[in-house]
Parts: structure tokens; C-alpha cells; sequence
């Protein structure tokens, strides 16, 4: 079907993009005081971008909680793609010196061991 909309066709590795997933939510989870610096300096970079369209102060003001809630949505969205490169690098390593395989494998218990950090954080 896609094939019917564009003329081209790019080949996708179908193991290296769940490879890649899978270690960027294991470092997601893993590494929660980085995701939280990242989306806090998005955030206010974001907010010092948006205080460049507008001319006045009072018009500024007005609209700054919904702009501030809209920019930290943003911010959270935005810091996926830290995460996503160090998993597409941490999945190229494995991948290279282990095989794809492996770097399946590993990434499904590097998931379940974050999962398991992160709840005995949470509880303790």
C-alpha cells in the first residue's frame, strides 16, 4: 500500500529499529535524573524561545501558564531523542561485537532489569 503512494521505497531493518527501542526505554527508565535535566532545560529553552513572539509584556502574561504547560509537553516529548540515539548506539555496539540476536535479548533484560531498578527506587 505504501508502495502504491510513493515511488521510492527506503529498506527498513525491522530487528535494529526494535533493538532500538528497546534499549532507549531500558536507559529511559534507567536513567530518570538525566530524562528530568533534558526535559527541564528543554523546557526552558523553549520558554526563552517563545518570549521572542510576543511585543508586549500584558499579552505575555496573559497566556504564560498555558504556554509554560504547552512548552513542558513539548519539552517531555522532545527528550525521547537523547534516549533514542544513546539506544541506537548502545544496539549498534551489541549488534556489531555480539550479533543482532543478542542485542535483542539483551535489550529485553536490560527492559525488564530498568523496570525492576526503577520499582525498587520507587518503593524504597
Amino acid at each position: 500500500m505504501i508502495r502504491d503512494i510513493f515511488p521510492f521505497f527506503f529498506p527498513f531493518d525491522k530487528i535494529a529499529i526494535a533493538g532500538c527501542c528497546l534499549w532507549s526505554l531500558a536507559l529511559y527508565i534507567v536513567l530518570s535524573g538525566l530524562k528530568d535535566w533534558i526535559t527541564e532545560q528543554f523546557s526552558r529553552w523553549l520558554n526563552f524561545a517563545d518570549r521572542s513572539f510576543y511585543t508586549s509584556v500584558e499579552e505575555f502574561e496573559e497566556t504564560r501558564d498555558t504556554r509554560e504547560s504547552q512548552n513542558a509537553f513539548y519539552a517531555s516529548v522532545m527528550s525521547i531523542v537523547p534516549f533514542f540515539l544513546l539506544g541506537f548506539l548502545s544496539n549498534w555496539g551489541i549488534d556489531v561485537s555480539l550479533g543482532s540476536s543478542w542485542s535483542i535479548s539483551l535489550g529485553i533484560m536490560t527492559c525488564i532489569g530498568a523496570g525492576v531498578y526503577a520499582l525498587g527506587r520507587q518503593g524504597g
